[in-house]
């Protein structure tokens, strides 16, 4: 595949191949028809012909070329695999699209130090599975560490006590390997039903860029169980632009982790908005 692709990958080459596709044909009427001279149009063949392309046949004085249309049959089903592939992950494009879209948007807002705080984002979710199950993948470390960043970065340390002045820490690493960090404390801890907690954003000299006030509350529903969590902001400082544009893309991609983490495969709700 790859010496196909090669191979192709000459726009000479290609319009070779796109005339041989309509019948076979001489050197000298490839050349005169793409406007090459005939050595260069042999070499053209020739690689052409190493990847399985083209086949020559001599005609007495004549070397007449043929297209081969298993390459390109094989060609064609990869591509269409690709294309399978891209459909399938079209999500995680529109996740960068809107990212993007929300760095922009808050560029010119973000001019002074405090220009979000007031900001509020609340996101409700119903999910398949009782509440102490919830409460599990929110205060069990191991549990927690499996789902709470945003694809493809990796959890390095995940703490979240669940009693009053407990600790909350979050850090992660993205491919490139910058590590983000972040510290605070739980204040409100009632088992499986209600847990708030603030969690600061730092930088790489540990200066809080912003501060997150989480509200989450789970109640018994149909079904399952219902996962409201309200998120307001404080403390933003003018470097924190990139992490308040993601907050609401990556939380959504977070709890929808947390959903898969407990074996929702659909969700029965999934809401989320700023404000």
């Amino acid at each position: 595949m790859d010496a196909i692709v090669s191979a192709l990958g000459d726009a000479t080459r290609w319009r070779i191949v796109e005339l041989l596709a309509q019948g076979p044909r001489s050197v000298g009427e490839l050349a005169e028809l793409t406007g090459s001279r005939q050595p260069q149009t042999t070499k053209h063949l020739q690689t052409l012909a190493r990847a399985g392309l083209v086949t020559v046949y001599p005609l007495g004085q004549r070397r007449v070329y043929a297209v081969e249309t298993g390459p390109l049959t094989a060609l064609a089903k990869r591509l269409e695999e690709l294309a399978g592939t891209a459909r399938e992950h079209e999500g995680e494009r529109d996740v960068i699209a809107r990212y993007r879209a929300a760095i922009e948007a808050d560029t010119a807002a973000a001019d002074r130090d405090q220009w979000a705080d007031g900001r509020t984002f609340s996101f409700d979710r119903v999910l398949a599975a009782p509440r102490e199950a919830v409460w599990r993948q929110w205060t069990d470390p191991e549990l927690l560490a499996s789902w709470w960043a945003p694809a493809p970065m990796a959890v390095t340390d995940c703490v979240l006590e669940p009693e009053p002045g407990g600790r909350v820490v979050l850090e992660y690493r993205d491919r490139e390997g910058h590590r983000y960090r972040s510290e605070g404390r739980v204040r409100t801890a009632k088992r499986a039903q209600h847990l708030v907690f603030d969690l600061s954003v730092l930088d790489a000299a540990g200066a809080v860029s912003f501060t997150g006030h989480y509200d989450l509350v789970l109640t018994t529903v149909p079904g399952g169980t219902r996962l409201r969590l309200d998120l307001g902001i404080t403390e933003t400082t003018v470097d924190a632009l990139p992490f308040i544009a993601g907050l609401e893309t990556g939380w959504g991609q977070v709890l929808d982790n947390l959903a898969e983490a407990l074996g929702n495969t659909k969700h029965t709700k999934r809401k989320g908005h700023q404000s």
